[in-house]
């Protein structure tokens, strides 16, 4: 499936490139990166910004531009790039059917990825339906992410919720409890570092499995205590309940309208 040609190299295939590094999966050498906008010295190894007629050599395109250039980005490489080229796209909202249009037919699958594939760490949500574009896609993601395969594209909406937008929704919580630390009278600073290692390794006893979050919640909540006064607010009327369905719903009109 190599040489993959990236198409964008920003936060998200920066973030790739580096996991892809860490676990070993591809080489530098195996990447081509076509990004007006990035210093070919941080890419040493990798083909970048070479002749549109280079492109062809490409087994494998990864589109992770922004949504709302994408079709100004893949214009002119569309025609050099080879027939069976498989495309796998990260730009929220674009419809398979739009992309294979595109692409001139191409095979394609779409992903909806976290950052923390830079770290090994990722999540990736596949929607293909075509088989060889489906294995293309765990093949780039499989390294660096926990894959899970949609039954529908319509299902990327939601995957984008919940998964692709939801480590900005975790990172806003850590700031607003930062936040009320400090304006409960502890130093800001220390605030900080209490409230990021708490999340750490309250989701690394997550991590570790075999109990529930609902579980995980009930062991440090007792009766009539401190956890259970904040979590009467927190889970009560226009508590969580309330706003993450919320959160929900706007996240997903906002990649329908991305996809025209």
């Amino acid at each position: 499936m190599t040489p993959i040609l990236l198409l964008g190299a920003g936060r998200m295939g920066g973030a790739l490139i580096e996991g892809w590094r860490v676990a070993g999966a591809f080489a530098a050498s195996d990447l081509i990166v076509r990004d007006p906008n990035i210093d070919p010295a941080a890419f040493t190894g990798a083909l970048v910004n070479p002749p549109l007629e280079a492109l062809g050599a490409a087994r494998t395109v990864l589109l992770a531009v922004k949504p709302q250039i994408w079709r100004e980005a893949v214009k002119d490489v569309v025609p050099h790039l080879a027939p069976d080229a498989v495309i796998v796209s990260i730009a929220a909202g674009i419809r398979a059917a739009d992309l294979a249009e595109a692409f001139g037919g191409r095979r394609v699958a779409r992903v909806m990825p976290t950052t923390a594939v830079a770290i090994g760490r990722g999540t990736a949500s596949v929607f293909a339906e075509d088989a060889e574009a489906r294995a293309a896609a765990h093949a780039l993601f499989a390294p660096v992410a926990t894959v899970v395969d949609l039954a529908s594209e319509e299902l990327m909406h939601a995957a984008t919720a919940v998964s692709g937008s939801a480590p900005a929704y975790l990172y806003a919580f850590v700031e607003a409890l930062e936040a009320a630390g400090a304006g409960q009278g502890l130093d800001p600073a220390d605030s900080a570092r209490l409230a990021r290692a708490t999340i750490i390794g309250a989701a690394a006893l997550l991590e570790r499995g075999g109990e529930e979050p609902a579980e995980l919640r009930k062991q440090v909540t007792s009766p009539g205590g401190t956890t259970a006064a904040a979590l009467a607010v927190l889970m009560g009327e226009g508590g969580f309940g309330d706003l993450l369905p919320r959160a929900m719903d706007a996240a997903v009109a906002r990649s329908k309208e991305l996809g025209g």
